[in-house]
């Protein structure tokens, strides 16, 4: 047996160096470049990454937009860093926050031809370490010893792995008494890859042979825990709940998905500039993020492991419905969850109607 790090602890590490302020180095049959996340860059690391070469800001497209660049490879933009740029130029680029007091951030020039596929899994990996999708990318040489120490990621294979689905181990159930439901037991799924473990809610002993009534839940740090007004999420969590217990038997999926598949800090900063005017759809544009990046195939594979096929879904999302289907578990019946309107989060409901498509 090989002692030596497998891909899925390659990328582990990357993730974890990305959000000290650590580069790490991207290699493909064409070549190599040095990254590092511009949210977590120090000034002194900036110096050193700029004697090796001329660097790039790589932004998604959807920062570019914002910012009126040109994202020749369609999903990122290479931005070209003028020389004597500093930290706070690139972070003026990168971070939406200061965009409405500082709106004049170029013209910007974008790199176009030749292949963007390191300077694509450098922004996916900074989005996986869930910080801003804005990375520093600097060629260089494969064998350069000022790279001695760094995590060395091959690109070809890192993509392909990222894009599967990890692998969830069952680590343990065990029985937790609920408000809604005292035959409750909670079981812990981990992944292989590393990456935060992930929730099942299993009430009562509910008929394998049947729709069980289940709900995908993404986690949310302040409706679930802190009673936020901004969103539904609480009252949704609760009210699944509830009606699991009323009905003696159900499972909720309780995933690591904080902020649509941003983490909590960017989630703060989309709340931010919801402040500012944008709305939910508007504000994760503005930060480089899609509308919505989660990913509900790990609810199926939880399902599928518990030994349900067929679903009675507790949701107003129909990519809920969707990506279920598509994974392998029927849904034979959506069954509405409209709870936790309040004056503030109208305006957030109204939109994932109109935008997301929530059925509301």
């Amino acid at each position: 047996m090989a002692l030596g790090p497998d891909l899925n602890e390659v990328l582990a590490r990357a993730r974890g160096d990305l959000r000290m302020g650590v580069p790490v180095v991207l290699e493909d049959a064409e070549g190599a470049v040095i990254c590092a996340a511009v949210e977590t860059l120090g000034a002194e690391r900036l110096e050193a990454l700029r004697a090796l070469g001329a660097p790039d800001l790589v932004l998604t497209a959807r920062r570019a937009e914002t910012l009126k660049a040109r994202a020749y490879d369609g999903d990122v933009a290479r931005v070209v860093v003028p020389e004597g740029a500093g930290l706070d130029w690139l972070t003026d680029v990168a971070d939406p926050a200061d965009d409405m007091d500082r709106p004049m951030k170029g013209p910007l020039e974008t790199r176009r031809g030749g292949s963007a596929a390191l300077q694509r899994l450098a922004v996916r990996l900074c989005k996986a370490a869930r910080l801003l999708p804005a990375a520093l990318v600097v060629p260089v040489a494969p064998g350069l010893g000022a790279l001695q120490g760094l995590v060395r990621v091959p690109a070809q294979e890192a993509a392909t792995i990222m894009e599967a689905l990890p692998h969830l181990g069952h680590v343990i159930a065990a029985r937790v008494p609920l408000r809604a439901a005292e035959n409750a037991r909670l079981h812990i799924w981990r992944p292989e890859d590393g990456s935060e473990e992930h929730y099942a809610i299993e009430i009562g002993r509910p008929d394998r042979a049947a729709p069980v009534l289940a709900r995908l839940h993404s986690a949310c740090f302040t409706g679930d825990l802190l009673g936020s007004l901004k969103c539904d999420c609480g009252p949704q969590l609760n009210a699944a709940l509830a009606q699991m217990g009323q009905e003696g038997a159900g499972v909720l999926l309780y995933l690591q998905q904080e902020g649509r598949g941003i983490g909590l800090a960017n989630k703060m900063r989309a709340y931010a500039l919801q402040d500012q005017g944008f709305d939910t759809v508007e504000a994760n544009h503005r930060l480089g993020f899609e509308d919505d990046e989660r990913d509900f195939r790990l609810g199926a594979q939880m399902l599928e492991a518990l030994g349900f096929s067929s679903v009675r879904l507790l949701t107003n999302n129909p990519a809920k419905i969707a990506m279920m289907e598509r994974s392998g578990i029927a849904v034979a019946e959506r069954v509405p969850l409209k709870v936790g309107e309040t004056p503030q989060n109208a305006r957030y409901l109204a939109v994932k109607a109109k935008k997301s498509g929530h059925l509301l």
